[in-house]
């Protein structure tokens, strides 16, 4: 349950953090990246992660989308029906778990770096906490230095 409430916060958070974020503030550069790397980087992640979970390996179309996750593409809505698409995969997945494989093997990456069932739900749960708290900050960012651009155009 855990890794479902985080992502109900995920949806929460977002919705009311990006509200008012246009298109072009998405992909602005800040010192903490683009808010689109980081609305990509967190569906894809969630995608990604999952898939292991399940024992899975990443198909070419996973691979694609992990590496254009800075390439400036795609509008907010665009990229936040992304990450609500891959939640909703991600709990359908997490509902077919059986709580017996818990402490089950689970290889990741290409290397199959060791893991368990019980470790990938927590990282789960963990990394799309951290990507939406920098999600957050930087829409923050980006909305007050697009304040001060207004308050300085004003000003002249």
């Amino acid at each position: 349950m855990p890794v479902v409430f985080s992502f109900q916060q995920v949806r929460e958070d977002l919705d009311r953090h990006t509200n008012g974020i246009t298109d072009n503030q998405v992909w602005a550069q800040t010192g903490g990246g683009t808010l689109g790397f980081h609305l990509k980087h967190l569906a894809g992640s969630v995608d990604r992660i999952s898939t292991y979970l399940i024992g899975g390996t990443l198909t070419e179309q996973q691979l694609e989308q992990l590496s254009s996750e800075s390439d400036g593409l795609g509008e907010l809505r665009e990229l936040l029906d992304q990450i609500h698409q891959s939640l909703r995969n991600a709990e359908e997945r997490l509902r077919e778990m059986d709580p017996a494989q818990l402490f089950e093997f689970r290889g990741v990456g290409r290397n199959r770096l060791p893991s368990t069932v019980i470790g990938l739900l927590v990282h789960l749960a963990e990394h799309t906490q951290r990507h939406l708290g920098q999600a957050i900050t930087v829409a923050q960012v980006v909305r007050r230095s697009c304040v001060h651009l207004s308050e300085r155009a004003d000003e002249q």
